[in-house]
């Protein structure tokens, strides 16, 4: 996972379980959790089985 997915993946679950902590979105917001959880592991179930990947290669 690159640096930009894991960032996005952190900032779109912030605000999901902040917008569930003030109840705008309701218990659903709570999901928000998994994009931080993968963004922290650095990686991505759904990446893996679609063969997907955001890392940048590295230079040989």
């Amino acid at each position: 996972m690159g640096g930009k997915d894991r960032l996005i993946r952190v900032a779109v679950g912030l605000v999901m379980i902040g917008l569930a902590m003030v109840n705008l979105i309701g218990p659903w917001g709570w999901i928000g959790i998994v994009p931080l959880v993968s963004a922290g592991l650095g990686w991505c179930p759904v990446y893996m089985l679609i063969g997907l990947s955001t890392r940048t290669p590295s230079p040989s």
